[in-house]
Formats: structure tokens, C-alpha cells, sequence
């Protein structure tokens, strides 16, 4: 499993913080009620969101990502729920939140998956709830890291489902540029 080799070490998005774009989008408010953090990895923006009194929960496909979480959680002394999950397969949580963040999962999925995320994450909003997600942009130029996404792809693929409320320009700060990588933080509305 690539990520959970990526995770014995450093991997360059493993920034040791809360990623900035997250930071800004609960200081303004824009994240509410109980949340749930796809791909969360090391847990840092779900620790964000649980240190601002957030019920959170975290899911990451790999193991050693969450065991880091946990023990994050537990030295910091908060109540985050880290759990090894399928971000196409969110309905076995078995419950609803009113936001859901991506930093850095979507980007990941083929068309196919895309279109898998898109269900999965609407099985876990109820109508009214957000979903604010980053990816790499394809104004990144080609070379390291994951496939680019364009706004238009980003459109298609939560069509009918849900409503775009802003897909706007943002950087993804990393280890092994000090410029970061281009990316596309999206707020959408479940419909």
C-alpha cells in the first residue's frame, strides 16, 4: 500500500500542521457542526477542528496514519475519533455530518472513483451540509505528485448531487517546495 509506506516516513504533504486553506476556512466559520475529515492522514486538521470545540472524526486508508492520529489525539487531549476506512465507502460509518474536509484525497481517485467519492460523501451529509475540498490544480505543472484536477472536473463530478458555492485558487503548502503546489479549494452545498 502506497500511502501506508509513505507514512512509515515523511511524506511531502505531511506538514506537521494544519494545512493554511483550513485553518482560514474555520476561523471565518465557513466549517460547522460535526465534522468528518477524509484521507486525514496524521490527524493535524482534524485536531484543528476538534481544539475549536468540532466533534470530529478522521478516516485515512492507512493504518500507520492513523495510529499517529491516535496518538496525536491522545497527547493533545482531544476527542477526535481516527478510524482506518474507505473514503469511497463512508456509508459504514453508520452516521451524518454537517461538514466534511478534504485536504488532499480527491486528487487521488481516476474518473471512475470520482464518481465513488461523490456517492460516498453524499451518504454521509444530510441536505444543507458542506463538503470543502482540496486538490492539486492542473495549473500545477506536470512532474511530481498526484494526477492535476481542472474546475471543470470538479464541477462534472458533483453535478445534480450538489451545488458549487466557490472553487477558488489556494496552495497546498508542502515539504519539498517552499512555494507549495498549485491547488483548488472547493466549497459545495449537499443537495
Amino acid at each position: 500500500m502506497f500511502f501506508d509506506e509513505a507514512y512509515r516516513g515523511t511524506p511531502p504533504w505531511e506538514i506537521g500542521r494544519p494545512q493554511p486553506a483550513f485553518e482560514r476556512l474555520a476561523a471565518s466559520g465557513a466549517i460547522a457542526g460535526t465534522v468528518l475529515d477524509i484521507g486525514c492522514g496524521t490527524g493535524e486538521n482534524a485536531l484543528l477542528l476538534a481544539s475549536l470545540g468540532h466533534e470530529t472524526w478522521g478516516v485515512d486508508l492507512s493504518p500507520t496514519a492513523i495510529e499517529r492520529a491516535q496518538v496525536k489525539a491522545f497527547a493533545r487531549r482531544l476527542p477526535v475519533v481516527f478510524m482506518q476506512g474507505d473514503a469511497l465507502e463512508l456509508a459504514g460509518l453508520g452516521r451524518m455530518f454537517d461538514t466534511v474536509i478534504d485536504s488532499g484525497c480527491f486528487h487521488v481517485f481516476d474518473d471512475e472513483d470520482r464518481e465513488a467519492y461523490a456517492r460516498s460523501v453524499g451518504a454521509v451529509v444530510a441536505p444543507g451540509g458542506r463538503l470543502h475540498l482540496m486538490c492539486f490544480s492542473d495549473l500545477e505543472p506536470p512532474g511530481w505528485g498526484p494526477r492535476r484536477v481542472s474546475q471543470d472536473e470538479l464541477r462534472s463530478t458533483f453535478a445534480g448531487r450538489w451545488r458549487v458555492d466557490v472553487i477558488e485558487p489556494e496552495r497546498f503548502d508542502i515539504l519539498i517546495d517552499p512555494d507549495g503546489a498549485r491547488a483548488w479549494l472547493a466549497t459545495f452545498t449537499r443537495l
